[in-house]
């Protein structure tokens, strides 16, 4: 899978929490991270970091060999860095409270395995029609399920920003990890809620569609949420599973 990754503070958040990278381990499958830290100036971004630089380090070092493996890989070494995590907002008051989202996937020839938690998302173009493959832990996706609001109206809420579920918030990181076949040509969509939420659906499409590199299409849908007002960091990754574009 040919991959591509941009990370932008926003304009208007003093800092950017957000993290995103890309490993490969040496059978040649790949992982791919990103992970939004939450508590605002608690430290967020060390959550973020911190999930990011030891799940690579993991992928690197023990990595799953096939999609079921990966599957339960993701849900070990996730609970691990949860509970170090809580271990180090014990022992610093500058850390207590930091906790992070994340969206990762490792993709295995023809197969990718997603997984995540909070409201840090993952989709799949897939014949121009794409796909949100993870489920947002957040409080306006509950009103979203028993049918109270609509999809459009959950990100206009105020209350959008609440997440139901993180990464260093409580002793138990409960994930969402499913395994999905990729075609050739169908490009995976990782993003933080930065671009989501300011991004229209078919916007986001018509940019996956052109015809350019996939750093080109990064830094425009970073261009495109900081035109809406870039609230929030915003953070893209986009992979293809083609070996002629890209």
């Amino acid at each position: 899978m040919k991959v591509a990754y941009q990370t932008d503070i926003g304009h208007q958040r003093k800092q950017n929490q957000d993290r995103v990278n890309m490993f490969t381990n040496s059978h040649g499958d790949q992982l791919m991270v990103i992970a939004d830290g939450i508590g605002g100036n608690r430290s967020g971004d060390v959550a973020a970091e911190y999930t990011v630089t030891v799940l690579g380090n993991r992928f690197k070092e023990e990595p799953p060999q096939t999609p079921l493996e990966g599957i339960r890989w993701f849900a070990r070494e996730t609970q691990l860095i949860n509970g170090q995590i809580l271990a180090q907002s014990k022992r610093s008051i500058r850390l207590q409270g930091m906790g992070t989202t994340m969206v990762a996937a490792i993709a295995f020839k023809d197969a990718v395995v997603v997984a995540n938690i909070g409201d840090s998302r993952g989709y799949i173009l897939h014949q121009n029609l794409l796909t949100q493959i993870t489920v947002d832990h957040s409080l306006v996706n509950e009103l979203v399920k028993t049918g109270d609001i609509s999809e459009d109206e959950a990100l206009k809420l105020p209350q959008s920003n609440i997440i139901t579920r993180a990464i260093g918030i409580s002793s138990d990181a409960q994930i969402e990890v499913n395994r999905f076949d990729l075609n050739e040509g169908d490009q995976l969509l990782m993003c933080s809620d930065g671009l989501f939420k300011t991004v229209e659906r078919d916007q986001i499409i018509a940019v996956l569609e052109q015809s350019v590199s996939l750093q080109e299409k990064c830094a425009r849908l970073v261009a495109m949420a900081n035109k809406a007002g870039g609230p929030d960091n915003i953070t893209v990754l986009i992979g293809i599973n083609s070996d002629q574009e890209g």
